[in-house]
């Protein structure tokens, strides 16, 4: 379930995780702020479109080659869906409880924090109880022990008592489930980082750009059960996640007029088609003689452990072209089509999680079926519309609830009121 990239990108070092979960949030390309803080009760629309972008290309990257796996970003570039899911997991979470802490206090928003911290923690460890279930299963059905060694759970297998600690700690994941717990850690320092930058948001973000600094020259990282690191590296990747919370703290506004600025464009431009021509010689090896071999030196291993600063500028570079060519008020955004998009970033945890369940599935039922690209197709198609489909349901029933709690609330509030008025 590895593709060239993830071998010239190196191998991940906590283990056979090929998970790419956080062009990011998007906004208008004139002196306007690029991404403009709502108003009370008005969705960022295109916040979720992204969000909801991020996780259907989680789920296609997690499915072994077909034909939309090479529709993704991760095969035009050096950046992929983690970045786009980090980067407004970082903007929505500083966004949201920012405005708690700025109203209600320290206390009461990093309340609030860890309980959302406490629900993804939970989250998580429903996760990994059923999706290792629904492994073991098939393995054991099948009499196959392939899918226990790919899926990396051969540990559990050995030593169950073991492992569900350290899965309660964190430190053992099976294929695909290294995002949640890097978004628990990072989330977990939220209250300090708006904090920070309740105080000053700009060196909020230097001291971020110097953590990470000092992860690439003293090798900071976190270990991982039974041996490696985590696949994604917290001191590495909380830069993407800290840039998203200063974006939303007031960072997006001060630089619109950098944005908005041709020679920014044209950088951008210039980067992306930089990083487009090289990852077309890891497809082709007979290109390979066009890069320099200084330059491969130079470049090679573009780490996506420790979020190396290639990926990081090509993510840069494409939320800089997005926001210049999509404004707030696009009419798209109000398409049906683009309507599943959006309702999928809007409930990304569950999403993610099911998205998770049917890559596996998808998986099992390629290598036990030979059905060829068609086969391919379809899994990957029925897959996105079993997420969309579980996303509208999320949708209508908490709309119905929303209904249900407004309507009790006004039937209370007459009944208060008649009370008084005897």
């Amino acid at each position: 379930m590895t593709s060239i990239v993830d071998r010239i990108a190196g191998p991940p070092r906590a283990g056979a995780a090929n998970v790419v979960v956080d062009a990011a949030a998007m906004a208008p390309a004139a002196p306007a702020p690029a991404i403009s803080v709502p108003v009370s009760g008005e969705r960022e629309l295109r916040l979720d479109l992204f969000r909801g972008l991020a996780l259907w290309l989680i789920f296609i990257d997690h499915l072994p080659p077909n034909f939309l796996t090479w529709l993704t970003i991760r095969n035009y570039g050096f950046s992929d869906a983690t970045e786009i899911f980090i980067f407004i997991s970082g903007y929505t979470a500083a966004f949201v409880y920012g405005r708690a802490m700025r109203e209600s206090g320290f206390v009461i928003a990093t309340a609030r924090i860890l309980r959302r911290v406490w629900q993804i923690y939970v989250a998580h460890v429903f996760l990994f109880t059923i999706f290792l279930a629904e492994i073991s299963y098939v393995a054991t059905s099948f009499e196959n022990p392939l899918y226990s060694e790919e899926m990396g759970i051969m540990d559990f297998l050995k030593q169950p008592d073991v492992t569900i600690v350290q899965a309660l700690l964190l430190r053992f994941r099976p294929v695909n489930m290294d995002v949640l717990p890097l978004y628990i850690v990072l989330m977990l320092f939220l209250p300090v980082i708006l904090w920070l930058m309740k105080w000053r948001a700009d060196i909020t973000l230097a001291l971020s750009v110097l953590l990470y600094a000092a992860t690439w020259e003293y090798d900071l990282h976190l270990s991982a059960y039974p041996n490696g690191y985590w696949v994604f590296n917290p001191f590495a990747w909380q830069l993407l996640f800290v840039f998203g919370a200063w974006c939303a703290q007031g960072g997006a506004r001060r630089m619109s007029r950098i944005l908005a600025s041709r020679i920014t464009l044209a950088i951008s431009v210039a980067y992306l088609l930089a990083a487009f021509c090289v990852t077309l010689t890891w497809y082709m090896p007979q290109l390979s003689y066009l890069m320099p071999r200084r330059l491969e030196q130079w470049m090679y291993p573009i780490s996506k452990t420790d979020l190396d600063v290639l990926r990081f500028a090509h993510f840069l570079a494409l939320a800089a072209v997005t926001v210049r060519f999509l404004p707030k008020d696009w009419p798209g955004l109000k398409s049906p089509w683009l309507r599943p998009l959006i309702l999928c970033g809007q409930h990304s945890l569950e999403i993610f999680c099911l998205g998770v369940f049917l890559a596996f599935a998808g998986h099992f039922v390629m290598a036990e079926v030979s059905g060829g690209a068609g086969l391919h197709f379809i899994i990957s198609i029925s897959g996105i519309l079993i997420m969309s489909a579980a996303a509208w349901l999320f949708s209508w029933y908490k709309h119905s609830a929303d209904k249900n709690t407004s309507r009790t609330k006004g039937i209370g509030g007459n009944a208060d009121m008649a009370g008084g008025g005897s």
